[in-house]
């Protein structure tokens, strides 16, 4: 596989964006009318061992 088609494919954030407040804005009605939104899901890795 190229290394273009690669980057084509991995999840990118804009330069400059605050990512946590971004990400938590929801989608206007104009956007979800037009389709224009992109679903976010949040992962979480608990880190903490097992008593």
């Amino acid at each position: 596989m190229t290394e273009k088609k690669q980057k084509k494919n991995e999840p990118t954030v804009a330069p400059g964006m605050n990512d946590h407040e971004e990400l938590e804005e929801n989608a206007t009605k104009n956007e979800v009318e037009k389709e224009e939104y992109t679903k976010v899901t949040h992962l979480s890795y608990d880190e903490v061992e097992p008593s």
